[in-house]
């Protein structure tokens, strides 16, 4: 049988998905076949896969990056994009299986599991090793009927559990013993350790915390992991992470992104943040979008007409007026696109009720959706300055107009998107336009800064590489070596 491990943690953002990805990277660079896995997902940033056009999580993507394999649809089987405070697109195995609110997704579950395992199946075929990641944490005992992201799948695939606990945030002791202390006998014994992550400072100050975590729940430490410096430079997986991210370094070019309760696939940005010259400012609710901005990003959105209606309600759509008459430019990707439009138009009620709202009429062009997803990977060329770009779009809606004539590029060889008549206000399908340095170069020359610019796919790699070492110097030896041969 393949080798597996799966690594739950005491609570959300614990780091899960960079220790999974940074283990994948170990073993790829062990020679190992590795692949990810992770039953269940909650995001709306999501990626195409390699295997035929599906959705999956940009986290699961990653981390086959990491793995140097090609990325899967079965690598994430269940993927819950939010819609709204308490409902979620339902994505099973790469595609659309329907709409649900938290408490009917419940009665699902079973169901899903199902599929969950087959895909477990499916990805553990010639792998030499599976490294699981869970979600959430196991201590949700009120989810224990039913689960499928923690120890209902564990105990039903019977693969082993190390448990992760994040110090930084404080009461780790507290957190791992108390998730021993109120699992089943059961699910108790999936677990074969436990791993420290996020420590910062001398790592034999936490000598005693570690005996007193031994005394508390009979597991072995397989290592205190310091703070990853390497994973500001991995793209963010979640909307978790934007709840840490404000004001960026100060630089000469200074970029404005409202973030919109149902903002998607945020990490087209990543590439722009990693520009020591580019000062990103993440906008929140109740803060006014800076007027000294030169450029305004309105990003995907899991739910265009909702999110547009929460732009206006704060304010936002007036400040992007002042911005443009100050001579501001815009890019909106996706759902962004679509708000830049005179009209929304959504007669089926795809994205909720049946509904038509105006936009923010900065483009002459109007959006209807329609019920058939584009989910696909793509290479295409900027219109404007003629040079290569690689990325994946993933959307719902037609986009038509006048200001259409004037793509923004050509995508598998179909004009794309849209560009105002005074050039100052774009729109596109296309995510990821940001990863390719060419086209970054130039845009960012179009603001007056020159200079080459960094291969944003190779600090990529690098940066998982950084990880993988530090996890080798940190990890117990003994286990990774029982683990990784």
């Amino acid at each position: 049988m393949t080798k597996a491990i799966m690594l739950q943690g005491t609570g959300s953002d614990v780091g899960k998905t960079v220790l999974v990805a940074g283990l994948c990277r170990l073993a790829a660079n062990r020679g190992l076949n590795a692949k990810p896995f992770k039953p269940q997902n909650m995001s709306n940033n999501a990626a195409v896969a390699d295997d035929g056009g599906g959705e999956i999580g940009r986290a699961q993507w990653l981390q086959s990056l990491a793995a140097r394999t090609p990325s899967s649809v079965h690598m994430n089987p269940v993927l819950l994009k939010p819609q709204s405070e308490n409902g979620s697109q339902i994505i099973v195995q790469g595609r659309v299986f329907g709409q649900a609110k938290a408490r009917d997704y419940q009665r699902l579950k079973p169901q899903l599991l199902e599929h969950v395992l087959q895909s477990f199946a499916i990805v553990s075929e010639g792998a030499d090793l599976v490294i699981v990641e869970g979600a959430g944490s196991p201590a949700e005992i009120n989810l224990r009927p039913g689960d499928i992201a923690n120890m209902g799948f564990a105990t039903r695939a019977k693969v082993p559990v190390v448990l992760v606990g994040d110090i930084d945030r404080g009461g780790v002791i507290a957190s791992l013993a108390g998730t021993h202390a109120i699992l089943s006998d059961g699910d108790r014994a999936m677990i074969s350790g436990y791993v420290i992550n996020k420590f910062r400072g001398d790592v034999s100050l936490f000598d005693d915390g570690i005996a007193a975590i031994s005394r508390f729940t009979g597991w072995p430490c397989f290592g205190v992991v310091p703070w990853l410096k390497a994973a500001c430079r991995l793209p963010a997986e979640d909307s978790v992470v934007l709840e840490r991210l404000a004001k960026g370094a100060s630089g000469a070019l200074k970029i404005a992104v409202p973030v919109l309760p149902r903002i998607a696939n945020f990490d087209d940005l990543d590439p722009l943040r990693a520009e020591p010259d580019i000062e990103l400012v993440f906008v929140k609710p109740g803060d006014r979008l800076p007027g000294d901005a030169a450029l305004v990003i309105l990003p995907g959105s899991k739910s265009t007409i909702a999110d547009l209606a929460d732009l206006r309600a704060a304010g936002w759509d007036r400040d992007l007026d002042a911005h443009v008459r100050r001579g501001g430019r815009v890019i909106g990707i996706c759902g962004g696109y679509q708000m830049l439009g005179r009209m929304v138009r959504d007669p089926l009620g795809i994205e909720g009720a049946s509904a038509e709202t105006p936009g923010l009429g900065l483009l002459d062009v109007e959006t209807e959706m329609a019920p058939e997803k584009t989910v696909r990977n793509s290479l295409a060329v900027s219109a404007e300055y003629d040079v290569p770009l690689a990325g994946y779009q993933i959307h719902l809606g037609v986009t038509a107009g006048p200001d259409c004539a004037s793509p923004s590029a050509v995508i598998d060889g179909v004009a794309d998107g849209a560009v105002s008549a005074d050039r100052r206000i774009m729109g596109t399908y296309l995510h990821g336009l940001f990863g390719s340095d060419a086209y970054r170069s130039k845009l960012l020359e179009s603001f007056g800064l020159s200079g080459d610019r960094r291969n944003y796919r190779q600090s990529v790699d690098e940066a998982l590489d950084e990880v993988a070492s530090e996890l080798e110097t940190h990890l117990d030896k003994g286990w990774l070596t029982a683990l990784l041969g």
